[in-house]
Parts: structure tokens; sequence; C-alpha cells
């Protein structure tokens, strides 16, 4: 990968076709690589991931096997007016079907190792560094509910993919794949040049940006000031999770065109350092914001005690400022990536 160049371009973009399936032949080629290993790595776990931090969760075949998939997908998202219409809809289809079934049973292994980590910190003990739930008769209650909650998901998620990885539609992805590593369909009147497409997908994420809400403190708790504007009288737990979903809401579309377009650029074989550390940010944003609703979904098991529910409520507020924190890092690191001059990169 290279940086975008800064200055005019006096290069001529290489047709699209041709560039596409280059990439598309290459991706094509790894996925297939990688799914007979992501199966035998599902086939040889008896029960879930083990509880490591989110690189653990997406090596070997099954991370490259999602890797492949979404950047496919992002492929034919992006530069969809050169692919055969039917076709490329049918492959979008089944690729955001298997990207969500080999995404879940990681988000569960890092939400459990980012919340049992928050317990933890928070119930530190140490001299100057004692934590608000040092000594809380319920932190180890709702530590134990918790691990307890997201094994019993994660398992559940793991048995899903071993029975899918063995599916008839996974063979017929396959066949799919088969196919395209050695030929694309392309319209044959849809020929031109990539840059119009990188230049939509990185437009449309600056007007998403653009549209977000300034963050103007690292840890201002704004998101849970927000839940203000519930009436008194409904502000249950439920009513709360929706005014933060809601919230969350633009952010992780955002997040979504962040990732379109460095996979956009990807296929240029060009990339932007500043956007890999936005993608990164937003993944952030987006893992504190579903711990928070797994820690309110655990507040809501029945016939928990008090003091367990506070140290619940505790590590929901964590996660929220840390929600709030992954904001104000979007802040500070988007403006210097409007001044890269990939307008005018994509623009040529």
């Amino acid at each position: 990968m290279t940086e975008l160049p800064t200055t005019e371009c006096t290069d001529h973009p290489a047709p699209a076709e041709e560039v596409l399936a280059e990439y598309l032949h290459a991706r094509a080629g790894a996925f297939l690589r990688a799914l007979p290993l992501a199966v035998g790595e599902a086939g040889s776990r008896t029960g879930s991931l083990p509880s490591g931090g989110g690189s653990q969760a997406v090596a070997g075949g099954t991370g490259e096997l999602l890797r492949c998939v979404r950047r496919i997908g992002g492929a034919l998202h992006t530069f969809a007016p050169v692919f055969e219409p039917v076709w490329a809809e049918e492959t979008r289809t089944e690729l955001r079907w298997l990207s969500g079934l080999l995404a879940q049973e990681p988000g569960y292994v890092r939400r459990s190792a980012r919340l049992l980590a928050a317990v933890d910190s928070l119930s530190e003990t140490d001299p100057g560094r004692a934590g608000m739930l040092a000594g809380h008769a319920g932190a180890p209650k709702a530590r134990a509910l918790m691990e307890r909650q997201l094994t019993l998901a994660r398992t559940r998620a793991h048995t899903t993919l071993l029975q899918e990885l063995r599916s008839a539609r996974l063979h017929a992805l396959a066949d799919r794949m088969t196919l395209l590593a050695g030929e694309v369909p392309m319209l044959p009147e849809a020929a031109g040049a990539l840059r119009p497409q990188v230049a939509t997908a990185l437009g449309l994420l600056a007007e998403g940006a653009a549209a977000l809400p300034p963050v103007r403190t690292p840890y201002g708790g704004e998101g849970l000031h927000r839940l203000g504007a519930v009436p008194v009288q409904s502000a249950t737990r439920v009513d709360a999770d929706l005014v933060l979903a809601a919230d969350d809401a633009p952010w992780h579309r955002v997040r979504i065109l962040v990732k379109r377009a460095r996979y956009a650029l990807e296929v240029c074989g060009a990339s932007l350092a500043e956007l890999d550390g936005i993608d990164r940010v937003l993944d952030r944003h987006q893992e504190a914001a579903d711990a928070a609703v797994t820690v309110s979904s655990a507040a809501r098991t029945p016939r928990i005690t008090p003091a367990t529910a506070y140290v619940l409520g505790v590590v929901h507020a964590d996660q929220r400022l840390e929600v709030e924190a992954a904001r104000y890092a979007f802040g500070h690191q988007w403006p210097t990536l409007q001044h890269h001059g990939w307008h005018a990169w994509a623009s040529c």
C-alpha cells in the first residue's frame, strides 16, 4: 500500500474492470484458502473461543476469512455500477450473512474481556489507586453474572458457526468464490475509472462525519446527560437503551462508511494512515457501546441483588464514558484527514 499523493495527480486511472478483476481474483483466492482453515479451527474447539483479547478472537483462518468477506463485499458495494446487478446483489447478501456469522463469536470474546477488565479495574484496592467498586460486595457477583451470560452467548454463537460452516448455503457461497477467482461478472458497457466511485465513497464519509454532533470534552458523559430528554415518568431502563441506541446510530453509520472508504482505497492500491486511525477509534466506540448494552441486559436479570445491580450500573456508566472518549478522539483526528488531499486525488 502507498499513501495518497498530496499534489495534483498526473497518472491516468487504470480501467475499472482490469483493476477490480485482479483485486477480486486475489480476495476470492484468499477466501478459498482460508475457508478450510476456518472450518478446521471451529471444529477443533469443543466450546467457545478462549477469553483472550481481540487479536486472538480473529486470528488464523477465521480472521482471514472475515477480512476477505468484508473486502469483497465492500468492493461489490462501492463499485456496484461495474458489476452484473443480480449477481452482485445476491453475492453481497450471502457475504453479509457470512460476515455476521464469523464476527459474532469473536465479538463476544472481546466484550467479555472488556467488561471483566472493567470490573477488575474498578475493584482495584491498591493504595492510592482504589477503584470506585473497591471492596464492594456486589462486584464479584456482577462479574460472575456477566461472565456466565457472555460464556453462554459465545457457546451458542460457536455452535451456530460450526453448523453453518458445514451448510449447503456456505458451500454455495464457496462455489461463487470459486467462480469469482477466475471470472468477474461485469457489464461490458460499465468500463471506466475507479476514482469516481472512490470519490463517492469518501464524499459520503465526509457528509456522515459532518452530520455528527461536536464533542467538546473527552469524558463529559454527554450520552448519559442526554437521557434527561426522556420524561421522568417513562424513564425506564428500556427507554434509556432506546435513547442511547438512537444516539449511537449515526456514529455506527460513519464507522461503516469509514470501512467502505478504506476498502475502496485498497482496491486502488492506496491507503490513508489517518483513515486507518479513525477506523480504530470508531471500532472502540462500537465495542464500548455494545458492551454497555450487554451490561444493561445483565441488569435486567430477574432477582439480582441491589448490590449487584449497583455494580452493573457503575460498569454501564464506565462504558458510556468510553463511548464519549472515542467520540472525542474522533473529533480530534477527523480534521487532519480533511487536509490530506484525498479530495483532489479521488477526483482525478
